[in-house]
């Protein structure tokens, strides 16, 4: 099937910005869950230089819980820093499958209070033991497991 990116309430329009070109590049789908920290206009995308947006498989959403309505045999995945599996030791290879992985906030993350339920499906990836870095910036680590994904489906429909 394909793979999907969900960005639950993003608030930086460059990070946004960024995964949408990666998902262009990838022919990946990327959805917005509202409120969004920011406008998706036409103004404000020429004024952000995001000539490719149009480009992108952009889906918008009011509410996580009509994403899971649009997509409801979809496998579901959320990239916390508090996640207690690593998303390496998971085998993503089977393409029969929607695979979407879901992002938080960057300030606060994913309500903990949607996730009551699906810590087995929590994802981290791996970082130095130090106190000095919280998280990696969403942009990359979206970057991180989309590429991962692909090498294991041996990166479909890409030269």
């Amino acid at each position: 099937m394909s793979i999907h990116v969900v960005l639950y309430q993003p608030e930086i329009p460059a990070n946004t910005g960024n995964i949408a070109r990666t998902c262009l590049a990838t022919n990946t789908t990327l959805h917005l869950i509202h409120p969004l920290g920011f406008s998706t206009d036409d103004k404000m995308l020429k004024r952000s230089g995001l000539d490719y947006w149009y480009d992108v498989n952009v889906n918008y959403h009011n509410s996580i819980e009509d994403l899971y309505a649009s997509y409801p045999q979809g496998d579901y995945y959320y990239i916390e820093n508090f996640g207690t599996r690593y998303y390496s030791d998971f085998d993503f290879s089977d393409q029969s499958r929607d695979l979407f992985f879901v992002f938080g906030r960057e300030t606060t993350g994913i309500p903990k209070e949607l996730l009551v339920g699906k810590e087995d499906q929590c994802l981290r990836i791996q970082m130095a033991a130090n106190d000095k870095v919280r998280s990696l910036n969403l942009s990359n680590t979206a970057a991180i497991l989309m590429y991962d994904v692909l090498k294991q489906q041996g990166f479909p429909n890409m030269h």
